[in-house]
């Protein structure tokens, strides 16, 4: 799931550690794709409360990516688009399964902000808040210490606001390029991102029926698990 969709289930807390840990694994992929920590490995580590929550997040974004990725949501609609897409990407470098992938979970984070009436502000407004030393001594105890470059990313990334734009279904192909444009050079000529804009809103429009499903499905796995 993208950031917006990790974030309507801590929708509701007050703590700014735990959302940051809820989003920190794809802040880091964002910063650097390269980088890869594994804090289950240092929780021994996180002595005060506030690293406590920051890890309870993090916790919390594996277990909701591996139940949406294993859910029969998923797997039907990245099947169904996939379908759909490969004629027309044909000639391109990008797997379909992974343009598919990655525009399911775009389009859920758009729906959630036209449809559900999820804004982006409080989102935004505890990334600001956490405190960044907290922050820096997670990542220190996880042996990435390049901190300068991570919090360069995260300052940009709050002064952007990028998630706006998804309230508006044509930027969808716009960051799906971007996304795609970090693994293959070129991957969407004109016609294709046409093809792509065309048939994404299209999808979008059948997902606004039944794509809370898959939020409330998670929501009761999550609580059934408890607290981590």
């Amino acid at each position: 799931m993208n950031f917006l969709s990790h974030f309507y289930f801590d929708r509701d807390t007050e703590d700014s550690h735990q959302v940051i840990g809820m989003v920190l694994p794809d802040l880091l992929k964002n910063a650097n794709k390269k980088w890869s920590i594994r804090p289950e490995k240092h929780a021994t580590e996180y002595q005060d409360q506030a690293l406590k929550n920051l890890y309870r997040g993090w916790q919390r974004h594996i277990s909701v990516d591996k139940h949406f990725h294993c859910s029969e949501f998923f797997i039907f609609h990245t099947q169904t688009m996939r379908t759909a897409m490969a004629p027309f990407l044909e000639t391109s470098p990008a797997r379909p399964s992974f343009v598919a992938h990655i525009a399911l979970e775009l389009m859920l984070d758009s729906l959630l902000l036209t449809e559900k009436s999820l804004s982006t502000s409080p989102f935004y407004t505890h990334l600001i808040k956490a405190d960044k030393d907290v922050l820096a001594n997670f990542l220190l105890i996880n042996n990435l210490s390049d901190t300068v470059i991570f919090f360069s990313f995260l300052e940009e990334f709050i002064d952007a606001r990028y998630l706006n734009t998804y309230s508006n279904p044509k930027e969808i192909v716009y960051a799906l390029h971007r996304i795609c444009m970090r693994v293959w050079d070129n991957p969407f000529n004109e016609t294709q991102k046409l093809q792509l804009t065309s048939m994404l809103i299209d999808y979008q429009e059948r997902l606004k029926e039944d794509f809370m499903q898959i939020f409330n499905e998670i929501e009761e796995r999550l609580a059934r698990e408890g607290d981590f």
